[in-house]
């Protein structure tokens, strides 16, 4: 077994990303305060080819230098914007047709493993603390929810959001070019 190297990776280029297909897809971060889940969740989204990030409240923006120390280059070439407030991000997606769709441990959730991934729906991942927020969940559709079996009951948010990316990626895959 050998590593394969960066030429036989195909990695794309900065400009043919930004052209390529995206999984019509967002994630809204609710408040994330970590500069590394930041980044961690633009470097996930440039690997699965997310459609948008939304950044809300106190989730810091690019350029960052600490964000961009995890993103390795992916803050500049996923697409994002920012809202004041989680609410004024669901609204405008709302607003756009998108349903909403919570990340987060609630009643009558769906596990991940049953729940099937629709174009066209923003997820939202919450605060490391206080998870999704009260208000984002009023704008939520329904919840998914990562089945957990240890003690802590809790993921990452970052880790959390990379599987449910995966998850989507695998569902809606993009045709090979």
């Amino acid at each position: 077994m050998r590593k394969l190297s960066m030429d036989e990776l195909n990695r794309l280029s900065k400009e043919d990303f930004v052209k390529a297909e995206k999984l019509p897809i967002i994630i809204i971060l609710d408040n994330i305060r970590s500069l590394s889940n930041v980044g961690a969740f633009f470097r996930t989204a440039d690997a699965f080819r997310i459609g948008e990030l939304v950044l809300c409240g106190i989730t810091a923006c690019p350029p960052h230098r600490e964000i961009h120390k995890t993103a390795l280059g992916a803050d500049e070439t996923v697409k994002w914007r920012y809202f004041s407030t989680t609410a004024e991000a669901c609204q405008s997606l709302k607003a756009e047709g998108y349903d909403i769709y919570a990340v987060e441990q609630v009643e009558n959730s769906i596990a991940l493993q049953s729940f099937t991934f629709e174009p066209h729906t923003a997820y939202v991942l919450g605060n490391e603390v206080e998870g999704v927020s009260d208000e984002a969940l009023s704008y939520c559709k329904g919840a998914i929810e990562l089945p957990q079996e240890g003690t802590k009951h809790s993921i990452n948010v970052s880790v959390c959001a990379g599987i449910v990316m995966w998850e989507a990626f695998n569902q809606l895959k993009l045709k090979p070019k």
